[in-house]
């Protein structure tokens, strides 16, 4: 379990989480983040979230992630532009995020850089792939390679998120190392797009059913690195009616330990 929450406690690591740009009513632009994600860092990895805005170049990485403990890279609806991995152009109406690429991808190796733990979730995911010069599917499902990996729209999202697929586990790596106690784990499924060619440098983590990779980590990296394709910030807590809390919430505390020894690092260097 990560450390119990005290609000007053300064060992409490400080987690940066990514935002999108988003249009907000009245047509005023705007940045937002799903509650889910801020909860999992606050409650699931005993953090202090601080949520990152998508202003690309006016932030500066380097000083962010100086003052950062970790950082959570979010799901979103919208997809990273394919210049980024030499990708052909998206179909049009595809809802992309120019000023959130901006701002995650040089963020992420600048992170990777000065040893800061580092989750990658869905979007997340994607994006440390191409942040180290991986490519992407933009629809898996026209590939005709992989089982179905979006979800059911049209369905409450409870049953969103407790469909999905079964994951092996690679033997020897970080996730093996988290869940220990089996090679394979249900998780939810609720992505179109997936890793098309796996960017050099990283290690694969976990595969679907179909050999999709679900999940990767950086080798060089000098702390916590992974990315996942599912949402472990969804169904985590206990007592939850479906999906794979237990699992879901090692990943949690595994990230928010790792952001925890940074905290301490810096604060305590003795």
């Amino acid at each position: 379990m990560p450390q119990a929450l005290d609000p007053a406690s300064s060992k409490r690591p400080l987690i940066g989480v990514s935002a999108c740009s988003q249009q907000l009513p009245g047509r005023h632009p705007g940045f937002s983040v799903g509650e889910k994600y801020v909860r999992a860092v606050a409650e699931g990895a005993g953090g202090i979230p601080l949520i990152i805005p998508a202003l690309g170049e006016a932030l500066p990485p380097d000083q962010l992630v100086g003052a950062l403990d970790g950082i959570l890279l979010t799901g979103s609806p919208s997809n990273i532009e394919p210049y980024h991995y030499q990708g052909q152009p998206s179909d049009p109406g595809t809802l992309q995020d120019p000023q959130r690429d901006a701002t995650t991808l040089p963020l992420i190796r600048a992170a990777i850089a000065a040893g800061v733990p580092i989750l990658g979730l869905c979007r997340g995911f994607q994006e440390m792939n191409v942040a180290f010069g991986g490519t992407l599917h933009q629809k898996l499902h026209e590939t005709r390679q992989y089982q179905e990996h979006r979800e059911d729209k049209e369905l409450p999202l409870d049953e969103q998120y407790s469909r999905g697929h079964v994951i092996r586990i690679a033997r020897g790596g970080v996730l093996a190392t988290i869940w220990p106690g089996s090679t394979t784990v249900p998780v939810n499924s609720l992505h179109e797009q997936g890793i098309k060619d796996l960017a050099p440098g990283s290690i694969v983590e976990a595969t679907a059913e179909d050999g999709l990779i679900e999940a990767f980590s950086i080798s060089n990296a000098r702390s916590f690195a992974l990315a996942v394709q599912w949402h472990p910030e969804w169904q985590w807590q206990p007592g939850v009616p479906a999906g794979a809390f237990p699992f879901y919430r090692a990943l949690l505390k595994s990230f928010g330990e790792a952001c925890l020894a940074r905290r301490t690092g810096r604060t305590d260097p003795d």
